[in-house]
Protein backbone atom coordinates (compact mmCIF):
# COMPACT_ATOMS: atom_id res chain seq x y z
CA UNK A 1 0.00 0.00 0.00
CA UNK A 2 1.02 3.35 -0.52
CA UNK A 3 1.13 6.42 2.30
CA UNK A 4 -0.20 8.79 0.11
CA UNK A 5 -3.41 6.47 -1.18
CA UNK A 6 -3.83 5.27 2.27
CA UNK A 7 -5.96 6.92 4.91
CA UNK A 8 -3.93 6.91 8.32
CA UNK A 9 -5.15 10.30 9.73
CA UNK A 10 -2.43 10.76 12.45
CA UNK A 11 -2.23 14.08 14.84
CA UNK A 12 0.74 15.73 16.18
CA UNK A 13 -0.63 16.47 19.48
CA UNK A 14 -2.06 14.45 22.37
CA UNK A 15 -5.70 14.88 22.48
CA UNK A 16 -7.03 16.33 25.62
CA UNK A 17 -9.94 13.74 25.98
CA UNK A 18 -7.37 10.64 25.82
CA UNK A 19 -5.79 10.04 29.94
CA UNK A 20 -4.13 6.70 29.15
CA UNK A 21 -1.90 6.11 27.08
CA UNK A 22 -3.74 3.24 24.76
CA UNK A 23 -6.24 6.17 24.01
CA UNK A 24 -3.92 8.46 23.13
CA UNK A 25 -2.16 6.55 20.92
CA UNK A 26 -5.00 4.90 19.07
CA UNK A 27 -6.36 8.53 18.23
CA UNK A 28 -3.00 9.79 17.28
CA UNK A 29 -1.95 6.65 15.19
CA UNK A 30 -5.51 7.27 13.26
CA UNK A 31 -6.44 3.77 14.39
CA UNK A 32 -9.98 5.47 15.87
CA UNK A 33 -12.32 8.20 16.46
CA UNK A 34 -14.62 9.08 19.00
CA UNK A 35 -17.99 9.27 17.47
CA UNK A 36 -20.13 9.70 20.73
CA UNK A 37 -18.77 9.20 24.40
CA UNK A 38 -18.25 5.68 24.71
CA UNK A 39 -18.87 5.00 20.96
CA UNK A 40 -15.70 4.47 18.67
CA UNK A 41 -15.42 4.30 15.00
CA UNK A 42 -12.55 1.87 14.15
CA UNK A 43 -11.03 3.41 11.22
CA UNK A 44 -8.72 0.60 8.79
CA UNK A 45 -5.32 0.96 10.33
CA UNK A 46 -7.23 -0.13 13.87
CA UNK A 47 -9.78 -2.14 12.06
CA UNK A 48 -6.80 -4.01 10.70
CA UNK A 49 -5.79 -4.81 13.84
CA UNK A 50 -9.35 -6.31 15.35
CA UNK A 51 -9.94 -8.59 12.43
CA UNK A 52 -5.85 -9.91 13.49
CA UNK A 53 -7.15 -10.31 16.89
CA UNK A 54 -10.41 -12.07 15.85
CA UNK A 55 -8.74 -14.63 13.49
CA UNK A 56 -6.63 -15.80 16.47
CA UNK A 57 -10.11 -15.77 18.88
CA UNK A 58 -11.76 -18.01 15.43
CA UNK A 59 -8.56 -20.30 15.12
CA UNK A 60 -8.28 -21.21 19.03
CA UNK A 61 -12.07 -21.39 19.44
CA UNK A 62 -12.52 -23.82 16.55
CA UNK A 63 -9.29 -26.06 17.67
CA UNK A 64 -11.72 -26.85 20.70
CA UNK A 65 -14.66 -27.99 18.93
CA UNK A 66 -16.33 -24.12 18.88
CA UNK A 67 -18.92 -23.75 16.39
CA UNK A 68 -19.60 -20.15 15.44
CA UNK A 69 -22.83 -18.30 15.86
CA UNK A 70 -24.13 -15.09 14.91
CA UNK A 71 -27.07 -14.02 17.23
CA UNK A 72 -29.29 -10.85 16.97
CA UNK A 73 -28.52 -7.60 18.64
CA UNK A 74 -31.66 -6.89 19.45
CA UNK A 75 -33.87 -9.10 21.97
CA UNK A 76 -36.72 -10.04 23.06
CA UNK A 77 -37.41 -8.09 26.16
CA UNK A 78 -39.11 -10.96 27.67
CA UNK A 79 -36.57 -13.29 27.78
CA UNK A 80 -34.29 -11.39 29.86
CA UNK A 81 -37.42 -10.64 32.23
CA UNK A 82 -37.50 -14.65 32.48
CA UNK A 83 -34.18 -14.68 33.94
CA UNK A 84 -34.70 -11.58 36.50
CA UNK A 85 -31.62 -9.74 34.73
CA UNK A 86 -33.93 -6.70 33.26
CA UNK A 87 -33.88 -5.77 37.03
CA UNK A 88 -29.98 -7.06 37.63
CA UNK A 89 -28.22 -5.17 34.44
CA UNK A 90 -31.04 -1.92 34.84
CA UNK A 91 -28.59 0.13 34.93
CA UNK A 92 -26.64 -0.66 31.84
CA UNK A 93 -29.33 -2.11 29.82
CA UNK A 94 -30.07 0.01 26.48
CA UNK A 95 -33.84 -0.28 26.11
CA UNK A 96 -35.21 0.87 22.89
CA UNK A 97 -38.04 2.48 22.54
CA UNK A 98 -40.15 0.32 19.63
CA UNK A 99 -43.48 -1.64 19.19
CA UNK A 100 -42.36 -5.17 20.28
CA UNK A 101 -40.33 -4.49 23.36
CA UNK A 102 -36.68 -4.92 22.44
CA UNK A 103 -33.31 -4.33 24.33
CA UNK A 104 -29.54 -3.96 22.91
CA UNK A 105 -28.11 -7.65 24.40
CA UNK A 106 -24.95 -6.85 26.89
CA UNK A 107 -23.94 -10.16 26.50
CA UNK A 108 -26.14 -13.57 24.82
CA UNK A 109 -26.41 -16.48 27.91
CA UNK A 110 -30.42 -15.56 27.58
CA UNK A 111 -30.14 -16.42 23.72
CA UNK A 112 -27.98 -18.90 23.92
CA UNK A 113 -30.35 -21.06 26.23
CA UNK A 114 -33.57 -19.77 24.24
CA UNK A 115 -31.93 -21.82 21.03
CA UNK A 116 -30.73 -24.80 22.98
CA UNK A 117 -34.43 -24.73 24.44
CA UNK A 118 -35.35 -25.09 20.98
CA UNK A 119 -32.97 -28.12 19.78
CA UNK A 120 -31.35 -29.45 22.74
CA UNK A 121 -33.58 -32.58 23.70
CA UNK A 122 -31.56 -35.26 24.91
CA UNK A 123 -28.17 -36.10 26.45
CA UNK A 124 -27.10 -37.37 23.25
CA UNK A 125 -27.13 -33.85 21.49
CA UNK A 126 -24.25 -33.06 24.75
CA UNK A 127 -21.73 -31.79 25.16
CA UNK A 128 -22.03 -28.34 22.34
CA UNK A 129 -19.15 -25.19 22.91
CA UNK A 130 -21.25 -21.99 21.05
CA UNK A 131 -19.78 -19.12 20.38
CA UNK A 132 -19.38 -15.51 18.30
CA UNK A 133 -17.88 -12.34 17.97
CA UNK A 134 -20.49 -9.93 18.16
CA UNK A 135 -21.36 -6.37 18.68
CA UNK A 136 -22.06 -5.76 22.45
CA UNK A 137 -23.82 -2.84 23.95
CA UNK A 138 -23.71 -1.53 27.76
CA UNK A 139 -25.31 1.62 28.62
CA UNK A 140 -21.94 2.45 30.76
CA UNK A 141 -22.71 5.78 32.74
CA UNK A 142 -19.54 7.07 32.45
CA UNK A 143 -17.80 5.53 29.54
CA UNK A 144 -13.98 6.30 30.30
CA UNK A 145 -10.59 4.85 28.98
CA UNK A 146 -11.02 5.06 25.55
CA UNK A 147 -12.18 1.43 23.73
CA UNK A 148 -11.38 -0.16 27.51
CA UNK A 149 -15.21 1.18 28.73
CA UNK A 150 -17.43 1.56 26.37
CA UNK A 151 -21.14 1.70 25.21
CA UNK A 152 -20.50 -0.24 22.34
CA UNK A 153 -17.80 -2.86 21.82
CA UNK A 154 -17.23 -6.08 20.15
CA UNK A 155 -17.14 -9.50 22.16
CA UNK A 156 -16.02 -12.69 21.85
CA UNK A 157 -18.53 -14.83 24.06
CA UNK A 158 -19.17 -18.26 23.85
CA UNK A 159 -21.13 -21.37 25.71
CA UNK A 160 -20.68 -24.95 27.02
CA UNK A 161 -23.58 -26.99 27.00
CA UNK A 162 -23.59 -30.43 29.34
CA UNK A 163 -24.77 -32.63 30.79
CA UNK A 164 -22.91 -33.03 33.94
CA UNK A 165 -21.12 -30.58 35.94
CA UNK A 166 -17.91 -33.07 35.05
CA UNK A 167 -18.95 -32.21 31.36
CA UNK A 168 -18.89 -28.54 32.58
CA UNK A 169 -15.46 -28.64 33.93
CA UNK A 170 -13.93 -30.26 31.09
CA UNK A 171 -15.45 -27.29 29.11
CA UNK A 172 -14.28 -24.55 31.54
CA UNK A 173 -11.00 -26.45 31.21
CA UNK A 174 -10.77 -26.01 27.51
CA UNK A 175 -11.61 -22.62 27.64
CA UNK A 176 -8.85 -21.75 30.11
CA UNK A 177 -6.59 -23.26 28.54
CA UNK A 178 -7.57 -21.77 24.73
CA UNK A 179 -7.39 -18.30 26.47
CA UNK A 180 -3.90 -18.55 27.74
CA UNK A 181 -3.12 -19.60 24.17
CA UNK A 182 -4.87 -16.25 22.43
CA UNK A 183 -3.32 -13.78 24.83
CA UNK A 184 -0.04 -15.61 24.67
CA UNK A 185 -0.51 -15.67 20.94
CA UNK A 186 -1.21 -12.20 21.14
CA UNK A 187 1.65 -10.69 22.91
CA UNK A 188 0.07 -10.30 26.29
CA UNK A 189 1.82 -10.36 29.89
CA UNK A 190 -0.77 -11.58 31.54
CA UNK A 191 -2.41 -13.44 34.85
CA UNK A 192 -5.48 -15.04 35.95
CA UNK A 193 -7.28 -14.34 39.30
CA UNK A 194 -9.82 -16.01 41.11
CA UNK A 195 -13.21 -13.12 40.43
CA UNK A 196 -17.06 -12.84 41.95
CA UNK A 197 -19.50 -14.23 39.43
CA UNK A 198 -21.63 -10.99 39.83
CA UNK A 199 -25.06 -10.50 38.38
CA UNK A 200 -23.79 -13.34 35.82
CA UNK A 201 -24.73 -15.99 38.89
CA UNK A 202 -22.59 -19.60 38.66
CA UNK A 203 -20.69 -21.79 40.90
CA UNK A 204 -17.63 -19.74 39.68
CA UNK A 205 -15.49 -17.69 37.44
CA UNK A 206 -11.78 -16.44 37.01
CA UNK A 207 -10.45 -13.34 35.31
CA UNK A 208 -7.51 -12.48 33.02
CA UNK A 209 -6.01 -9.38 33.62
CA UNK A 210 -3.02 -7.54 32.73
CA UNK A 211 -1.27 -5.19 34.92
CA UNK A 212 -1.54 -1.60 34.34
CA UNK A 213 -1.73 1.68 36.44
CA UNK A 214 -4.95 2.45 34.49
CA UNK A 215 -6.62 0.00 35.76
CA UNK A 216 -9.81 -0.54 36.99
CA UNK A 217 -9.92 -3.49 38.41
CA UNK A 218 -7.91 -3.86 42.11
CA UNK A 219 -6.10 -7.70 42.51
CA UNK A 220 -3.92 -9.05 45.24
CA UNK A 221 -1.27 -10.80 43.99
CA UNK A 222 1.49 -12.86 46.21
CA UNK A 223 5.06 -11.78 45.81
CA UNK A 224 5.52 -15.27 44.80
CA UNK A 225 3.13 -15.88 42.25
CA UNK A 226 1.56 -18.84 44.37
CA UNK A 227 -2.12 -16.92 44.73
CA UNK A 228 -3.44 -14.05 42.56
CA UNK A 229 -7.54 -13.19 43.27
CA UNK A 230 -9.44 -10.11 42.00
CA UNK A 231 -9.78 -8.04 45.29
CA UNK A 232 -13.61 -8.85 45.17
CA UNK A 233 -13.15 -11.87 46.35
CA UNK A 234 -9.34 -11.94 47.75
CA UNK A 235 -8.26 -13.56 51.40
CA UNK A 236 -5.44 -13.51 53.24
CA UNK A 237 -4.34 -13.89 56.67
CA UNK A 238 -3.91 -11.55 59.66
CA UNK A 239 -2.76 -12.24 63.39
CA UNK A 240 -5.85 -13.97 65.33
CA UNK A 241 -7.15 -11.21 68.01
CA UNK A 242 -6.74 -13.00 71.24
CA UNK A 243 -9.21 -12.20 74.02
CA UNK A 244 -8.57 -9.95 76.71
CA UNK A 245 -8.32 -11.08 80.22
CA UNK A 246 -11.77 -10.61 82.56
CA UNK A 247 -14.95 -9.91 82.27
CA UNK A 248 -15.18 -6.34 82.72
CA UNK A 249 -18.95 -4.91 82.41
CA UNK A 250 -19.57 -2.83 79.34
CA UNK A 251 -19.16 1.03 80.20
CA UNK A 252 -20.51 4.11 78.15
CA UNK A 253 -18.07 7.08 77.85
CA UNK A 254 -18.26 10.09 76.18
CA UNK A 255 -16.08 10.41 72.74
CA UNK A 256 -17.11 13.94 71.37
CA UNK A 257 -14.54 14.23 69.01
CA UNK A 258 -14.45 10.87 67.60
CA UNK A 259 -16.29 10.35 64.62
CA UNK A 260 -14.10 8.04 62.73
CA UNK A 261 -11.78 4.99 63.86
CA UNK A 262 -8.59 7.05 63.75
CA UNK A 263 -10.19 9.43 66.27
CA UNK A 264 -10.57 6.65 69.09
CA UNK A 265 -6.90 5.35 68.09
CA UNK A 266 -5.31 9.00 68.17
CA UNK A 267 -7.93 10.55 70.61
CA UNK A 268 -8.63 8.00 73.20
CA UNK A 269 -5.69 5.36 72.77
CA UNK A 270 -7.58 2.38 71.76
CA UNK A 271 -5.64 -0.06 69.89
CA UNK A 272 -7.49 -0.63 66.19
CA UNK A 273 -8.15 -4.24 66.68
CA UNK A 274 -10.49 -3.37 69.62
CA UNK A 275 -12.62 -1.12 67.55
CA UNK A 276 -15.70 -2.02 66.40
CA UNK A 277 -16.87 -0.97 63.20
CA UNK A 278 -20.44 -0.07 62.33
CA UNK A 279 -21.90 -0.07 58.78
CA UNK A 280 -25.50 0.29 58.21
CA UNK A 281 -27.14 -0.97 55.31
CA UNK A 282 -30.40 -0.94 53.46
CA UNK A 283 -31.04 -4.69 52.31
CA UNK A 284 -34.04 -6.17 51.19
CA UNK A 285 -35.91 -2.86 51.96
CA UNK A 286 -34.68 -3.99 55.84
CA UNK A 287 -31.84 -2.35 57.98
CA UNK A 288 -28.53 -4.57 58.26
CA UNK A 289 -25.51 -3.07 60.88
CA UNK A 290 -22.02 -4.96 59.49
CA UNK A 291 -19.43 -5.57 62.56
CA UNK A 292 -15.63 -4.43 60.77
CA UNK A 293 -12.83 -4.66 62.94
CA UNK A 294 -10.95 -1.18 63.20
CA UNK A 295 -10.59 0.16 59.62
CA UNK A 296 -10.88 -3.12 57.68
CA UNK A 297 -13.30 -1.73 54.64
CA UNK A 298 -16.49 -3.71 53.73
CA UNK A 299 -16.59 -5.70 50.75
CA UNK A 300 -19.63 -5.44 48.98
CA UNK A 301 -18.92 -8.48 46.73
CA UNK A 302 -18.07 -10.80 49.96
CA UNK A 303 -21.40 -9.10 51.31
CA UNK A 304 -23.35 -9.94 48.62
CA UNK A 305 -22.40 -13.79 48.63
CA UNK A 306 -23.00 -13.64 52.72
CA UNK A 307 -26.55 -12.25 51.71
CA UNK A 308 -27.03 -14.05 48.85
CA UNK A 309 -28.37 -10.96 46.85
CA UNK A 310 -27.26 -7.88 44.92
CA UNK A 311 -29.99 -6.07 46.38
CA UNK A 312 -28.83 -3.72 48.78
CA UNK A 313 -27.28 -0.35 49.39
CA UNK A 314 -25.70 1.43 52.09
CA UNK A 315 -28.27 3.31 54.74
CA UNK A 316 -28.50 7.22 54.37
CA UNK A 317 -28.43 9.58 57.11
CA UNK A 318 -31.97 9.60 58.62
CA UNK A 319 -31.92 6.06 57.88
CA UNK A 320 -29.45 6.05 60.14
CA UNK A 321 -30.87 8.04 62.77
CA UNK A 322 -34.31 6.06 62.22
CA UNK A 323 -32.90 2.94 63.14
CA UNK A 324 -30.11 3.35 65.46
CA UNK A 325 -30.87 6.61 67.03
CA UNK A 326 -27.25 8.16 66.10
CA UNK A 327 -25.56 9.42 63.21
CA UNK A 328 -22.80 8.10 61.67
CA UNK A 329 -19.58 7.62 64.19
CA UNK A 330 -21.24 6.58 67.13
CA UNK A 331 -22.85 3.83 66.01
CA UNK A 332 -22.69 0.20 67.41
CA UNK A 333 -24.75 -3.52 68.39
CA UNK A 334 -26.24 -2.33 71.89
CA UNK A 335 -28.70 -0.57 72.52
CA UNK A 336 -30.31 -0.22 68.38
CA UNK A 337 -33.40 2.19 68.46
CA UNK A 338 -34.77 -0.86 66.33
CA UNK A 339 -34.77 -3.79 68.15
CA UNK A 340 -35.37 -6.02 65.28
CA UNK A 341 -32.16 -4.24 63.08
CA UNK A 342 -30.13 -7.36 62.36
CA UNK A 343 -26.61 -7.59 62.42
CA UNK A 344 -23.76 -9.48 61.08
CA UNK A 345 -20.15 -9.79 61.36
CA UNK A 346 -16.99 -10.44 59.84
CA UNK A 347 -15.12 -13.27 60.76
CA UNK A 348 -12.01 -11.47 62.72
CA UNK A 349 -14.20 -10.24 65.32
CA UNK A 350 -15.42 -13.67 66.33
CA UNK A 351 -15.28 -14.22 70.29
CA UNK A 352 -13.35 -11.24 70.37
CA UNK A 353 -13.57 -8.93 74.01
CA UNK A 354 -12.20 -5.96 74.67
CA UNK A 355 -14.04 -4.02 72.42
CA UNK A 356 -14.95 -0.25 71.90
CA UNK A 357 -18.01 0.52 69.75
CA UNK A 358 -20.46 3.47 69.41
CA UNK A 359 -23.37 3.23 72.11
CA UNK A 360 -25.61 4.52 69.61
CA UNK A 361 -26.28 7.95 70.94
CA UNK A 362 -24.12 10.91 69.31
CA UNK A 363 -21.07 11.77 71.18
CA UNK A 364 -20.56 8.33 73.02
CA UNK A 365 -19.36 5.07 72.48
CA UNK A 366 -19.23 1.92 75.06
CA UNK A 367 -16.12 0.29 75.71
CA UNK A 368 -15.40 -3.50 77.52
CA UNK A 369 -17.67 -4.85 74.75
CA UNK A 370 -17.76 -8.81 74.78
CA UNK A 371 -19.35 -9.65 71.23
CA UNK A 372 -20.65 -13.52 72.38
CA UNK A 373 -22.04 -11.60 75.58
CA UNK A 374 -23.00 -8.28 74.65
CA UNK A 375 -24.35 -8.34 71.06
CA UNK A 376 -26.94 -10.53 69.16
CA UNK A 377 -24.83 -11.38 65.77
CA UNK A 378 -26.77 -13.74 63.17
CA UNK A 379 -23.85 -14.45 61.43
CA UNK A 380 -20.20 -14.14 60.94
CA UNK A 381 -18.31 -14.13 57.70
CA UNK A 382 -15.39 -12.97 55.84
CA UNK A 383 -16.09 -9.34 54.52
CA UNK A 384 -12.87 -7.38 54.61
CA UNK A 385 -10.92 -6.48 51.48
CA UNK A 386 -7.53 -7.35 51.89
CA UNK A 387 -4.68 -5.12 52.44
CA UNK A 388 -1.16 -4.44 50.78
CA UNK A 389 1.25 -6.77 52.87
CA UNK A 390 -1.42 -9.00 54.48
CA UNK A 391 -0.11 -12.43 54.31
CA UNK A 392 -0.89 -15.61 52.35
CA UNK A 393 -2.52 -18.75 54.07
CA UNK A 394 -0.67 -18.33 57.56
CA UNK A 395 1.80 -16.22 59.02
CA UNK A 396 4.87 -17.70 56.92
CA UNK A 397 3.25 -17.32 53.88
CA UNK A 398 4.37 -14.61 51.08
CA UNK A 399 2.89 -11.06 51.16
CA UNK A 400 0.43 -9.23 49.30
CA UNK A 401 0.87 -6.86 46.46
CA UNK A 402 -2.20 -5.35 45.32
CA UNK A 403 -2.32 -3.80 42.11
CA UNK A 404 -4.52 -1.70 39.51
CA UNK A 405 -5.29 -4.32 36.85
CA UNK A 406 -7.40 -4.53 33.43
CA UNK A 407 -9.62 -7.23 32.69
CA UNK A 408 -9.49 -8.51 29.12
CA UNK A 409 -11.08 -12.11 30.03
CA UNK A 410 -13.55 -13.72 31.80
CA UNK A 411 -14.54 -17.65 32.41
CA UNK A 412 -18.32 -18.39 34.65
CA UNK A 413 -19.37 -21.33 35.66
CA UNK A 414 -23.08 -20.68 35.48
CA UNK A 415 -24.68 -24.19 36.38
CA UNK A 416 -28.18 -24.22 35.79
CA UNK A 417 -29.25 -20.20 36.29
CA UNK A 418 -30.33 -19.53 32.63
CA UNK A 419 -31.64 -23.04 31.56
CA UNK A 420 -34.00 -23.51 34.91
CA UNK A 421 -34.91 -19.65 34.37
CA UNK A 422 -35.84 -20.59 29.96
CA UNK A 423 -36.75 -24.36 30.99
CA UNK A 424 -33.63 -25.30 28.57
CA UNK A 425 -33.72 -29.04 29.35
CA UNK A 426 -33.22 -32.68 28.09
CA UNK A 427 -33.52 -36.37 29.08
CA UNK A 428 -31.00 -38.40 29.99
CA UNK A 429 -30.46 -42.24 29.47
CA UNK A 430 -33.47 -42.96 31.71
CA UNK A 431 -35.60 -40.61 30.44
CA UNK A 432 -35.56 -38.20 32.76
CA UNK A 433 -35.49 -34.59 32.52
CA UNK A 434 -33.10 -32.03 33.72
CA UNK A 435 -31.66 -28.62 33.20
CA UNK A 436 -28.38 -28.27 30.74
CA UNK A 437 -25.74 -27.19 32.30
CA UNK A 438 -24.25 -23.75 31.25
CA UNK A 439 -20.66 -21.96 31.09
CA UNK A 440 -20.14 -18.23 29.81
CA UNK A 441 -16.71 -17.42 28.56
CA UNK A 442 -16.37 -13.77 27.19
CA UNK A 443 -13.25 -11.54 25.66
CA UNK A 444 -13.23 -8.00 24.76
CA UNK A 445 -11.80 -8.01 21.54
CA UNK A 446 -10.47 -4.11 21.43
CA UNK A 447 -9.38 -4.38 25.23
CA UNK A 448 -6.75 -6.80 23.49
CA UNK A 449 -5.89 -4.28 21.45
CA UNK A 450 -5.40 -1.41 23.89
CA UNK A 451 -4.32 -3.97 26.59
CA UNK A 452 -1.52 -4.59 23.90
CA UNK A 453 -0.50 -0.86 23.74
CA UNK A 454 -0.57 0.06 27.11
CA UNK A 455 2.14 -2.77 27.22
CA UNK A 456 4.14 -2.11 24.16
CA UNK A 457 4.78 1.71 23.81
CA UNK A 458 7.49 4.10 23.94
CA UNK A 459 7.53 7.86 24.07
CA UNK A 460 7.81 8.16 19.74
CA UNK A 461 4.40 5.24 19.57
CA UNK A 462 3.63 2.01 19.35
CA UNK A 463 5.65 -1.18 19.38
CA UNK A 464 3.41 -3.91 17.44
CA UNK A 465 4.68 -8.22 17.37
CA UNK A 466 4.15 -10.12 14.13
CA UNK A 467 0.66 -11.23 15.67
CA UNK A 468 -1.34 -8.17 15.48
CA UNK A 469 0.60 -5.33 13.51
CA UNK A 470 -1.41 -3.78 10.54
CA UNK A 471 1.87 -3.90 8.64
CA UNK A 472 4.92 -6.16 8.54
CA UNK A 473 7.38 -3.27 7.43
CA UNK A 474 7.14 0.30 6.55
CA UNK A 475 9.67 1.76 3.53
CA UNK A 476 10.64 5.06 4.30
CA UNK A 477 11.81 6.68 0.72
CA UNK A 478 13.82 10.01 1.34
CA UNK A 479 13.82 12.56 -0.80
CA UNK A 480 11.08 10.25 -3.47
CA UNK A 481 10.10 13.69 -4.97
CA UNK A 482 12.97 14.51 -6.72
CA UNK A 483 14.71 11.28 -6.46
CA UNK A 484 14.17 8.86 -9.18
CA UNK A 485 16.55 6.22 -7.90
CA UNK A 486 15.06 6.58 -4.38
CA UNK A 487 11.42 5.97 -5.98
CA UNK A 488 12.65 3.03 -8.23
CA UNK A 489 14.10 1.32 -5.12
CA UNK A 490 11.34 1.74 -3.04
CA UNK A 491 9.12 0.56 -5.38
CA UNK A 492 10.90 -2.43 -6.04
CA UNK A 493 11.87 -3.42 -2.36
CA UNK A 494 7.70 -2.76 -2.18
CA UNK A 495 6.97 -5.56 -5.24
CA UNK A 496 9.69 -7.66 -3.62
CA UNK A 497 8.18 -7.71 -0.27
CA UNK A 498 4.60 -7.89 -0.90
CA UNK A 499 5.38 -11.09 -3.15
CA UNK A 500 7.31 -12.70 -0.19
CA UNK A 501 3.57 -12.34 1.52
CA UNK A 502 4.37 -9.45 3.52
CA UNK A 503 2.45 -6.43 4.12
CA UNK A 504 4.11 -3.26 3.08
CA UNK A 505 2.80 0.21 3.86
CA UNK A 506 5.18 2.20 1.09
CA UNK A 507 5.62 6.34 2.56
CA UNK A 508 5.53 8.02 -0.68
CA UNK A 509 4.69 10.83 0.07
CA UNK A 510 6.30 14.27 -0.44
CA UNK A 511 7.24 15.12 3.01
CA UNK A 512 10.36 15.76 4.88
CA UNK A 513 12.47 13.04 6.57
CA UNK A 514 11.44 14.10 10.12
CA UNK A 515 7.92 14.26 9.37
CA UNK A 516 7.97 10.55 7.70
CA UNK A 517 10.87 9.01 10.81
CA UNK A 518 7.82 10.53 12.87
CA UNK A 519 4.88 9.00 11.44
CA UNK A 520 6.70 5.55 11.56
CA UNK A 521 7.74 5.48 14.62
CA UNK A 522 4.08 6.59 16.00
CA UNK A 523 2.80 4.14 13.63
CA UNK A 524 4.99 1.68 15.28
CA UNK A 525 4.85 -1.70 12.56
CA UNK A 526 7.79 -4.15 13.29
CA UNK A 527 10.46 -2.95 10.84
CA UNK A 528 11.41 0.25 9.26
CA UNK A 529 13.00 -0.33 5.48
CA UNK A 530 14.92 3.59 5.00
CA UNK A 531 15.97 3.73 1.59
CA UNK A 532 17.67 7.19 0.16
CA UNK A 533 20.50 7.94 -2.32
CA UNK A 534 23.73 7.61 0.01
CA UNK A 535 22.85 4.24 0.91
CA UNK A 536 22.02 3.09 -2.20
CA UNK A 537 25.05 4.78 -3.53
CA UNK A 538 26.76 1.75 -1.75
CA UNK A 539 24.80 -0.75 -2.75
CA UNK A 540 22.74 -0.82 1.04
CA UNK A 541 19.46 -0.16 2.41
CA UNK A 542 19.51 0.58 6.13
CA UNK A 543 16.76 -1.24 8.55
CA UNK A 544 15.18 -0.21 11.91
CA UNK A 545 13.56 -2.51 14.59
CA UNK A 546 10.82 -0.61 16.03
CA UNK A 547 11.13 -3.17 19.36
CA UNK A 548 14.58 -2.44 20.09
CA UNK A 549 15.22 0.58 18.10
CA UNK A 550 18.52 -0.95 16.64
CA UNK A 551 19.52 0.05 13.10
CA UNK A 552 22.14 -1.66 10.56
CA UNK A 553 23.26 -1.27 6.93
CA UNK A 554 22.40 -4.66 4.90
CA UNK A 555 22.81 -5.16 1.47
CA UNK A 556 19.88 -3.71 -1.65
CA UNK A 557 19.83 -7.61 -2.20
CA UNK A 558 19.50 -8.94 1.36
CA UNK A 559 17.18 -6.36 2.61
CA UNK A 560 14.10 -9.25 2.33
CA UNK A 561 16.46 -11.68 4.42
CA UNK A 562 16.89 -8.78 6.83
CA UNK A 563 13.34 -7.96 7.31
CA UNK A 564 12.35 -11.07 7.94
CA UNK A 565 14.52 -11.48 10.61
CA UNK A 566 13.35 -8.68 12.58
CA UNK A 567 9.97 -9.57 12.14
CA UNK A 568 10.75 -13.12 13.70
CA UNK A 569 11.86 -11.71 17.01
CA UNK A 570 9.13 -8.91 16.87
Amino acid sequence: MRYSTTFIPTLKEVPSEAQIPSHQLMIRAGMARSLASGVYSFLPLGYAVVKKVMQILREEMDAIGGQEFHLPALNPIEIWEQTGRVAEMDDVLFHIKNREGLVLAPTHEEIIAYHARQHIKSYKDLPQIWYQIQTKFRNEPRPRSGVLRGRQFVMKDSYTLDATPEGLDAGYEKHRLAYERIFTRCGLNFFSVGASSGAMGGSGSQEFMVESDHGEDTCALAEDNSYAANIEVATSWTPPIERVPGDDAIEKFATPAAKTINDLIEKHGIPEERCAKSVVYIAGGEPLLILMCGNDELNEEKLARALDTTQFRPAEENELLANTGAHGGSIGPIGLKNPKMRVIADLRLKGVNGLVSGANEDGQHYRNIDLERDATIESWHDLRVVREGERVGGPDGPRLRVVRAIEIGHIFKLGTKYSKALNAVFLDENGREHPIIMGSYGIGVERIVACFIEQNHDELGIRWNAALTPYDVQIVGMNTKKSETVRAACEELEAELQAAGLKVLYDDRPASPGVKFKDADLLGFPVQLVVGDKNLDNGQVEVKSRKTGERELTARENALEAVRKLLAAS
